[in-house]
C-alpha cells in the first residue's frame, strides 16, 4: 500500500500541482479548475496519510481507492468526473474523524461551484458540516438539498436532521434566557452587554458542536454552584443540558442498515420495561445445559420471567435461546470488526464510546431483522452519562462488565417490577467493586437456583 499510495500521490502531485500552485488555465478538453482544486484537496490529504505511517483501517483504504478513480477520470478526455467526485467526498467523510469531514467538505465546496444544483453535492456538503458540528451551516446546505429535492421520501431524513439540529439550538437558546444572558453576535459581543464578560455567555447555538457542548456544561456548572441544584431554574437548566446532550448524540441520518428496527432512547426502553420481571442470565455451560434440559427447573424458572436479558457474545447458550434484550460492550481499538450480532432478541443495547466508533460498530455488526428495537446514542454510555447516572470514568484497566452496566442501567429507570441475576458465580462471578453494589441491594437469595433478586 506504501508504494501504491506514494504512486497515487505523484500522478495527483503532477496532474492538480501542490498546495499553494496557481490554477491552471484550462485546455482543450481538460479537467475544470474545481476538479483539480479537488484534487489538490486529495493531495494533501494523501500526503498527510502517508506521513501517518501502514494502513490498516479499510475505511481508508477505500478512500485512496476512491482518489485513484478521481484521478483517472480526471486523466480521461471526455469523462464525467462530477461523479466520482461525489464518491470521493462520501468515502471521505465514512473514513471517519475530523481530517476526512474536512476533507469532504472541501471537495462538496468543489462540487457546489461546479455544479450549483446538484442534489447530491450540497447533501454532501450539509453532511460533512454536520459531521464538523457546524450546525447551522449545516442546516442551510440541507435547505439547498430540499430545494432541488423532488422525492417526497428521499426527503424525509434530511428533514427529520434539520429539525434535530434546530431543536438542539433551540435548547441553547431557551438556557440563554434562562440564565439572562442573550446569545453573542457573530463578533463574539454579548447583545445585552449585562453579562458578557463571563465564561457563560460564550454559549451561543452557532458554535461548533464540541464548544457549544462545553459551554452549556460550564453554564450548568455556574448556575449550579450559585443557586444551588433545588432551584427551580437551575433544575430547569440541568433538563435543557439532558435534551440538548441526546439531541447532538442523535444519529445524523436514520440508517437503512438497521433493517427497520425502532431506534429507543432512556423514555423509550423505560416503556419497555415497565412492570416487568427482568432475569439476567449467565452465559455459563451449566447454565445453558439446564436451560436446554426439558423439565429443567432452572428452564422453567428462566421462562417463567417477563423478559430474559443476556449480554455480550453468547457462546454456551442455544442460537434458539430466548433472549428478549441482549446488551453488549464494544471493546478494543476496532470493534466494529467483531462478529455480527444475529442472535434473535425483541431489544438490543450496545455500549460503547466514542461516538463515531459506535455508530461504525452498529453499521458493520448489526445484523437487519434480528432485532425489533436498536437503544440510541443517548444510551451508549449510561454509568457516565451527565443526562442518565453521571458517573465519572472508571479506572480503564477495570471498565464495567455489560452485565453491571445493564443492572445499573435497570436500576436508575425504576420501573421494571423486579431484576434477578441468574447464574453468576463461579467463573461468572462479577468483579468485586460489582459484587459490593449488587450485595447492598440483594433483596434475596436462592441458592437452589443461583439466584440474585434486586427487586
Amino acid at each position: 500500500m506504501g508504494q501504491t499510495l506514494t504512486g497515487l500521490l505523484t500522478s495527483v502531485r503532477a496532474m492538480a500541482g501542490r498546495p499553494g500552485t496557481p490554477p491552471r488555465a484550462r485546455p482543450g478538453g481538460g479537467p475544470d479548475p474545481e476538479l483539480l482544486a479537488a484534487l489538490r484537496h486529495c493531495g494533501d490529504h494523501l500526503a498527510a496519510l502517508a506521513a501517518s505511517g501502514p494502513l490498516t483501517d479499510a475505511r481508508r483504504t477505500r478512500l485512496i481507492a476512491s482518489i485513484g478513480a478521481l484521478t483517472t477520470a480526471c486523466s480521461t478526455p471526455g469523462a464525467d468526473a462530477f461523479d466520482a467526485l461525489l464518491r470521493t467526498g462520501q468515502q471521505a467523510l465514512d473514513s471517519g474523524g475530523d481530517a476526512g469531514a474536512r476533507l469532504a467538505l472541501a471537495l462538496a465546496d468543489e462540487a457546489t461551484v461546479l455544479r450549483t444544483r446538484s442534489k447530491g453535492a450540497w447533501r454532501l456538503r450539509g453532511n460533512a458540516l454536520d459531521a464538523l458540528g457546524r450546525s447551522e451551516e449545516a442546516i442551510t446546505a440541507y435547505e439547498r438539498h430540499l430545494a432541488l429535492q423532488q422525492n417526497t421520501a428521499a426527503s424525509r431524513d434530511v428533514e427529520r436532521r434539520i429539525a434535530t439540529l434546530r431543536a438542539a439550538g433551540d435548547r441553547i437558546d431557551e438556557a440563554l434566557a434562562l440564565a439572562g444572558y442573550e446569545e453573542e453576535d457573530g463578533d463574539g459581543n454579548g447583545g445585552g452587554g449585562g453579562a458578557a464578560g463571563t465564561g457563560a455567555v460564550r454559549l451561543s447555538r452557532h458554535l461548533p458542536a464540541a464548544d457549544a457542548r462545553a459551554a452549556f456544561t460550564e453554564l450548568v456548572r455556574l448556575r449550579t454552584a450559585e443557586r444551588g441544584a433545588a432551584d427551580p431554574a437551575v433544575r430547569r437548566l440541568a433538563a435543557l443540558y439532558a435534551e440538548h446532550r441526546r439531541l447532538s448524540d442523535r444519529d445524523p441520518m436514520a440508517d437503512p442498515l438497521l433493517g427497520g428496527a425502532e431506534p429507543i432512547g432512556a423514555p423509550g426502553l423505560r416503556r419497555f420495561l415497565a412492570g416487568r420481571t427482568v432475569c439476567l442470565v449467565a452465559d455459563t455451560p451449566h447454565t445453558a445445559e439446564q436451560e436446554q434440559r426439558p423439565g429443567s427447573p432452572l428452564a422453567a424458572l428462566i421462562e417463567g420471567y417477563d423478559l430474559v436479558v443476556r449480554c455480550d457474545a453468547v457462546r454456551h447458550a442455544a442460537p434458539t435461546a430466548r433472549t428478549d434484550l441482549h446488551a453488549v460492550t464494544l471493546r478494543g481499538d476496532s470493534p466494529w470488526k467483531g462478529p455480527r450480532w444475529d442472535r434473535r432478541a425483541t431489544a438490543r443495547l450496545v455500549f460503547g464510546d466514542p461516538l463515531p466508533h459506535w455508530r461504525l460498530a452498529l453499521r458493520s455488526r448489526l445484523v437487519p431483522g434480528a432485532q425489533d428495537r436498536i437503544g440510541d446514542a443517548t444510551l451508549r454510555r449510561p454509568l457516565h452519562d451527565p443526562a442518565l447516572l453521571a458517573e465519572a470514568a472508571a479506572d480503564a484497566d477495570e471498565p464495567a462488565s455489560t452485565a453491571f452496566t445493564v443492572l445499573r442501567l435497570l436500576d436508575f429507570l425504576g420501573t421494571p417490577a423486579r431484576v434477578d441475576l441468574i447464574g453468576f458465580e463461579g467463573p461468572a462471578a462479577l468483579p468485586p467493586r460489582e459484587r459490593e453494589w449488587i450485595g447492598a441491594r440483594t433483596g434475596a437469595t436462592d441458592d437452589t437456583a443461583v439466584r440474585i433478586t434486586l427487586r
